[in-house]
């Protein structure tokens, strides 16, 4: 009987392990020269997310890409924030700026799909959004776009928060 009830366990977690959406933004690879010749390690950055406007990224080093890979999405899993999407979109048009790299992005109606690069795609795609137009300006060093992605997802209104704190109806929002 004890059996049983482990192997559900198991079965639950590998459920929860497939309702996330990994992605890969970037995988580097470092040298250090030693007596015996190069010793590498490897840096992952990961975005992690449920594609219901929860969403997350990580980053992780080890000599090993696969254990990199691993430390890089149990952080992401780890510091997951809300992304507020309405109708696949987000709520409103915002920037957000991290060390020299500026994101902005933008609502946009159905159909547009994601007009975005590589990091701010992955970050999107993870978090639902279906439509959104995005620019990334200055520096494009991934790292510091997906900080400043996630700057902007951080500084997004909650219609439903705002509606609350004002005392007035959500359909006066968006109607």
């Amino acid at each position: 009987m004890e059996y049983s009830r482990d192997r559900d366990r198991d079965r639950n977690s590998q459920d929860r392990e497939k309702e996330f959406v990994e992605k890969l933004v970037k995988l580097n690879r470092t040298a250090k020269v030693v007596k015996g010749g190069r010793r590498f390690s490897f840096s992952a950055l990961t975005v992690v997310g449920d594609r219901k406007g929860n969403v997350g990224y990580g980053f992780g080093k080890a000599n090993d890409v696969s254990e990199a890979i691993r430390k890089s999405m149990d952080k992401a899993k780890r510091n997951m924030i809300r992304l507020p999407v309405k109708h696949g979109t987000i709520p409103h048009e915002i920037q957000g700026t991290f060390k020299s790299s500026v994101v902005l992005l933008k609502p946009a109606c159905s159909g547009t799909g994601i007009i975005a690069g590589g990091p701010v795609r992955a970050i999107m795609e993870a978090g639902g959004v279906t439509d959104v137009l995005s620019k990334s300006i200055g520096a494009s060093s991934q790292y510091n776009v997906v900080k400043a992605t996630f700057e902007c997802i951080k500084q997004m209104m909650d219609a439903r928060l705002i509606a609350k704190n004002r005392g007035k109806p959500l359909r006066g929002f968006w109607g």
